[in-house]
């Protein structure tokens, strides 16, 4: 299993620098899963940075994919990675997904940078 960070989905949308990196996991794979709150990030930032309709087109590709909602074992442990790695809420909701999932986290965000089970490129 595969989870793509907010920040790598937006890079690919936002055809960022790193967009062909995360094209081959987006577009041939179907073993990625979508927290939940990603979904919302990614609807958020895309809604603020285009509009409400490129934001409703972009989250239709992610919910092509299975989305995870927030349950209460991920909710208590997100508290737990949280309060371990001190991570913000979306962040720890995303990696307590990522490991009830055993789902490998492919990031750009550096609040991640050297966790179990994560996959951290640095930004272009």
């Amino acid at each position: 299993m595969i989870i793509i960070d907010s920040s790598c989905w937006l890079e690919y949308f936002l055809d960022g620098k790193s967009a062909d990196t995360y094209a081959p996991m987006i577009e041939n794979h179907d073993d990625v899963i979508v927290p939940a709150i990603v979904l919302h990030e990614v609807f958020k930032v895309v809604m603020r940075a285009s509009s409400e309709e490129s934001a409703l087109s972009v989250s239709g590709v992610l919910q092509q994919f299975p989305v995870i909602p927030v349950d209460e074992n991920i909710a208590m442990y997100a508290a737990k990675t949280g309060q371990t790695y001190k991570l913000a809420m979306a962040d720890s909701l995303i990696l307590a997904t990522s490991h009830i999932h055993h789902a490998e986290l492919w990031t750009q965000d550096d609040d991640f940078e050297g966790l179990p089970n994560v996959n951290y490129i640095k930004k272009a």
